[in-house]
């Protein structure tokens, strides 16, 4: 649905700067999408103070070309991320999809390379369709109807003739399992019907026969299920003595079928690799000395090898471990940082994965481990910012309201910056999320630039920590978490390089729930607080969002159709607590957001405006959840810097 433009929000913006302010020079014009309401205009003189903070890119591996030592990459060159080829490390990339939206995935066709499989959205609604992409004609393809249906999660059959795939096309709300050959979309065919939106298929046996697949319940409980595509039932693979609440990941056949490759946290914290032999359904853990959690795992085409990823304290060590043996070894060399989108080459010895750090917003790297050498593919630009300078994060901890120790990443700001330094507190989403040390992009601007600290906070519900941290904030304990941030006021109140008195808190999706919570119970001690798509009443939301998320959000918040949670929610809900705000607050959604619908915003923007205060709103006509279009992006970072400057400094034209 398009937002209309308010002419009342319009004129009094007008208004606000002169009748001429359209016309002038001297600020930045407003991208056409986005409805600015109650913001004043931004100076163009910020533009080009912020530049070099705003001109980086990043790229990330999509797939390996079946037999070239080629690849396909995801990278921006224009407003949006799109695919393109790369035929050698630091090679050129080769622009091959030129779309308004952004395109991340793509799959090469695993026999020959004839065209590539990816999907795209519209304005940011999610509602993923996939395509095909000829390299013959140059042409696309759409392979799915349309609509308002989530497809996406592919599957290439080990034959190299279908993919297995998720769609909620049937109604809206469960995630059915369809099988198709993309050069043929009239072959499209349903073959598991299912309830609830969890549902992913993994992996096909050896044999092309089955799938395997994981239906999703929570962060923490997760089942899995052999699907028999003759037509026989499926069946739920449940490993001896697994208790109920058992998370699984990954799900891959091993090369020989009998066995089933997972991550999983039975009997354990963390989730560690596992090997589940089907006859037995034994489980024995791969991974028992490594206490974090294993966050992702690849077998290698010709199932010798595994490579996994683990998260150690927010940085991440990519491990190799012998299928044969069981024997597994970190690998050396990789820079510090976050490792992601592991591939392994069909026909070559090499890994490719996608690496982000402290000073680099992610490039591709390649591994041999004949003889461990690591390779960069790509460098992308960072727009003249000079990246050594930058800040690594130190971690702090700080004692919660019930003597639980909780943790964060703390960015200084040069040392040039004397004095007490005021602070952004940053909350993540999710909230089963963690924020993690990585390479900052525009916050950067902040530290270096205006001599603002940085704090990312993990408060309870976090990932990363252990299952049962993660499960601290479930239900009736959601004020728990926002407690955890008063108690990191506490600890910036004692710094004597923070400025107590002059806090910003900021987040997203979960986080801006977060930042609404924080600036109506602490309003006294912070100075503004900035929302991106957040969560301003947990009824409504449950309500509003899609239906295929519904139950999923459900687990984690609540149940609002229970009176004793529906009364909790009307008694935490940032919406019924407006009048308790009086800093100063700024408000960002896109209109098309699935998951944290508009209304959401738009409730809290009118009932703290009903109590005669006054508010930023920043809405995107084409954007979901979160903003991904380059000149939205650059103008609500001019918007975010002006009112940094305005509530953090006093300044103000």
């Amino acid at each position: 649905m398009r937002a209309l433009r308010l002419p009342l929000a319009l004129l009094a913006l007008l208004a606000s700067v002169g009748p001429a302010a359209a016309q002038q020079s001297d600020t930045v014009p407003v991208p056409e999408n986005l409805v600015p309401d109650g913001m004043p205009p931004i100076p163009s003189s910020l533009v080009d103070q912020v530049r070099p903070y705003t001109e980086y890119r990043s790229a990330g591996l999509a797939d390996w070309h079946p037999s070239r030592r080629e690849m396909l990459i995801a990278t921006r060159f224009g407003s949006t991320p799109q695919i393109h080829r790369v035929g050698m490390p630091l090679g050129a990339r080769s622009q091959l999809t030129f779309f308004d939206e952004p395109v991340t995935f793509a799959s090469y066709e695993p026999r020959t390379g004839a065209y590539f499989l990816f999907t795209k959205d519209a304005g940011g609604n999610e509602f993923g369709q996939l395509y095909r992409y000829d390299f013959d004609t140059r042409r696309t393809v759409q392979l799915t109807p349309g609509g308002r249906s989530q497809n996406g999660g592919i599957r290439w059959s080990h034959a190299g003739d279908r993919i297995a795939y998720g769609s909620t096309r049937r109604n809206g709300a469960d995630r059915d399992l369809y099988v198709m050959n993309p050069a043929d979309s009239g072959t499209d065919h349903l073959v598991l019907q299912v309830e609830g939106g969890g549902w992913e298929a993994n992996d096909w046996s050896p044999d092309d026969r089955r799938l395997i697949a994981i239906e999703g319940l929570s962060v923490n409980r997760s089942r899995l299920w052999l699907v028999d595509l003759a037509g026989g039932p499926h069946r739920e693979i449940v490993p001896l003595g697994a208790p109920d609440t058992v998370a699984y990941g990954g799900a891959r056949f091993s090369a020989d079928g009998r066995a089933l490759y997972v991550t999983t946290d039975q009997g354990s914290e963390f989730k560690r690799l596992a090997r589940i032999d089907l006859a037995s359904r034994r489980l024995a853990v791969l991974t028992p000395r490594i206490d974090h959690d294993v966050v992702a795992f690849e077998p290698s085409h010709d199932g010798r090898t595994i490579a996994f990823t683990v998260n150690q304290d927010g940085r991440f060590a990519l491990y190799l471990l012998d299928t044969a043996t069981g024997r597994y070894r970190a690998v050396k060399g990789v820079p510090l940082g976050i490792v992601g989108g592991l591939r392994w080459h069909p026909a070559r010895n090499l890994l490719g994965f996608t690496l982000s750090t402290i000073r680099s917003p992610g490039d591709v790297y390649v591994l041999d481990p004949a003889d461990q050498t690591l390779t960069r593919w790509t460098e992308s630009e960072t727009g003249g910012l000079d990246t050594s300078t930058l800040p690594e994060p130190q971690l702090i901890r700080w004692t919660s309201f019930d003597g639980r120790e909780i943790t964060g990443f703390y960015y200084r700001p040069p040392a040039r910056f004397t004095g007490k330094r005021p602070v952004i507190v940053d909350i993540h989403g999710g909230p089963e999320g963690q924020a993690l040390p990585g390479f900052q992009g525009r916050q950067t601007y902040f530290l270096s630039e205006l001599g603002v600290a940085l704090i990312e906070p993990n408060v309870r519900g976090s990932t990363g920590y252990g299952k049962t941290f993660t499960k601290l904030d479930n239900g009736m304990h959601r004020l728990d978490s926002v407690r955890d941030i008063g108690a990191l006021l506490d600890w910036i109140a004692g710094q004597p390089d923070i400025d107590a008195g002059r806090v910003m808190v900021t987040g997203g999706s979960y986080g801006g729930y977060m930042t609404l919570a924080v600036a109506t119970m602490y309003d006294k001690r912070i100075r503004s607080s900035l929302d991106v798509v957040g969560i301003s009443n947990f009824i409504t939301f449950l309500t509003n969002t899609e239906s295929y998320r519904r139950d999923l959000r459900r687990v984690e918040y609540g149940d609002e159709r229970d009176p004793a949670m529906r009364a909790y929610f009307e008694t935490i809900a940032p919406v019924n607590q407006t009048d308790s705000i009086t800093r100063p607050l700024f408000v960002v959604q896109g209109a098309n957001d699935p998951r944290v619908p508009r209304t959401e915003s738009e409730q809290m923007v009118k009932r703290v405006r009903d109590r005669g205060k006054s508010v930023w709103y920043l809405l995107a006509r084409d954007e979901g959840h979160g903003f991904r279009k380059k000149p939205n992006v650059d103008y609500l970072f001019y918007s975010t810097v002006e009112f940094v400057r305005r509530t953090l400094f006093d300044l103000a034209p």
